[in-house]
């Protein structure tokens, strides 16, 4: 009896070991593998098409369904000896970090993409790395501009996790340079949107590379409308010019209010002010003397092919000015292409490595190398409205 119950208590051990290490094994195996294509590419879409990011991701899919109608046009994505169409799966986040989460869920899980375009917010798009990662399936955000964006908590990259557009610490600094050496300002006032970590990061970059001397600095909120306290405070001090980094519905109005309170200096900011409205709200007049980090200029864009060959056929098809954000939106997609044509494969965990491998990318908003950190390298441009309307550019390496 002894000897039975022993010989039994083995066997049942190792058959636990083999399930505990097939278990193991599959487990490996279904992180490694991540998704495979079908007959068509899947690629799928986690965008704000809702909520108060909405004029962003709106503009975001058009430059994505621009660039997947032509590549389908084309024939589709060349995958070793064949071709293969995109499909895309365009879920709506709603500006919702939560929602995000569970979006990509979605789209990796019962769609089976092999890639993902979006978030646009680093917030939302922070909010779908964990997914994302599980399930071994590469994003491409096209403006998550957040420094650590793309890294873990411990510094290591995030293996799945991409960009279109530069950091903050970038387009701050290169803020500061150029209010330096460009405008020669050498005191400024700062009014900073602290309702995210795009404004508070813009400005922290800002502040740590400009030399000259900060008169004020002060905050104000996403949603606000009235600017009138704030910039009469600064009437009465000694400023060259102002650095306020944000989105243009708010910039929008803190120039108007600026100028109609008779403050005529340089009013600096970033690529949150890159879209017509940014005039419409302030008054073409009175958007004059202000600037703003891009990585996309439709003046600068004028001599580069592919730029122009976009702006055409955006032109075509929405019948308006091609924004950046579409612009890099657009670029996103061509990047998934790329990856996917040097792998030849359109597995989702290849798709990665490819993106990794990225250099010397002809995009529209420029040639792209993805660096260690899975962050572009490009050209940055500074663009100058004059009643409204892109008057002059500087391109900033």
């Amino acid at each position: 009896m002894k000897t039975w119950e022993k010989r039994t208590m083995q066997i049942a051990a190792v058959g636990a070991m083999a399930m505990t290490l097939a278990g193991c094994a599959t487990a490996k195996s279904n992180s490694s593998q991540g998704n495979n294509p079908g007959k068509t590419i899947k690629i799928g879409v986690n965008m704000e098409l809702s909520g108060s990011a909405a004029g962003y991701g709106e503009q975001q899919k058009q430059g994505i369904q621009l660039a997947v109608k032509q590549i389908n046009k084309q024939g589709g994505i060349k995958v070793g000896e064949t071709k293969k169409k995109i499909q895309l799966v365009i879920r709506d986040n709603k500006t919702s970090n939560t929602t995000a989460a569970s979006v990509a869920a979605q789209l990796v899980n019962n769609d089976k993409v092999v890639a993902v375009v979006g978030p646009a917010t680093t917030s939302a798009g922070t909010a779908a790395i964990p997914n994302m990662t599980k399930a071994a399936v590469p994003s491409v955000s096209p403006s998550a501009t957040d420094p650590d964006y793309t890294l873990q908590k411990s510094g290591k990259v995030q293996k799945y996790i991409f960009r279109a557009c530069y950091q903050n610490n970038f387009q701050g600094s290169t803020a500061a340079n150029f209010v330096t050496k460009q405008l020669k300002a050498k005191r400024v006032a700062i009014l900073t949107d602290n309702s995210s970590d795009y404004g508070t990061g813009l400005t922290k970059a800002f502040k740590k590379q400009y030399s000259g001397t900060v008169v004020s600095s002060q905050t104000f909120q996403e949603g606000d409308k009235d600017f009138n306290a704030v910039l009469t405070s600064l009437k009465h001090k000694k400023i060259d010019a102002i650095y306020a980094p944000g989105y243009y519905s708010e910039i929008g109005l803190i120039v108007k209010q600026a100028r109609q309170a008779g403050i005529k200096v340089p009013i600096v900011g970033s690529d949150g002010m890159a879209d017509a409205k940014l005039a419409q709200i302030a008054g073409k007049s009175n958007a004059t003397n202000v600037y703003y980090t891009t990585p996309f200029s439709t003046k600068a864009s004028a001599t580069n092919k592919v730029a122009s060959k976009f702006m055409s056929a955006y032109k075509a098809k929405y019948g308006s000015t091609a924004p950046t954000f579409s612009a890099l939106a657009y670029d996103s997609v061509y990047m998934i292409k790329s990856a996917i044509e040097k792998e030849g494969s359109a597995n989702s965990v290849k798709i990665a490595d490819g993106l990794a491998k990225l250099k010397n990318f002809k995009g529209v908003t420029g040639t792209t190398t993805i660096d260690k950190q899975h962050n572009p390298e490009k050209t940055i441009s500074i663009e100058q409205l004059t009643n409204g309307t892109v008057s002059k550019v500087y391109n900033v390496k």
